[in-house]
């Protein structure tokens, strides 16, 4: 009991201090690793986008025949 009573009286730091420890343990990367991601990223986005498009007119053509 008297453990818990310890930790209560404890002052609280603030959010933003807690929060800027933590940023600080980030470990960020470096331009060329960033750059080599987000052209990655890009990449796959247009080439599923690309896939979604051609699925959707596929899909598109074969309702419009079976309805007409």
């Amino acid at each position: 009991m008297a453990d818990n009573a310890k930790s209560e009286n404890k002052p609280k730091t603030s959010f933003f201090k807690g929060l800027e420890s933590e940023f600080k343990k980030i470990s960020w990367p470096d331009r060329s690793t960033l750059v080599k991601q987000a052209v990655a990223v890009t990449i796959v986005s247009v080439v599923l986008g690309c896939i979604i498009a051609v699925l959707d007119l596929a899909i598109q053509y074969g309702v419009n025949f079976l309805t007409m």
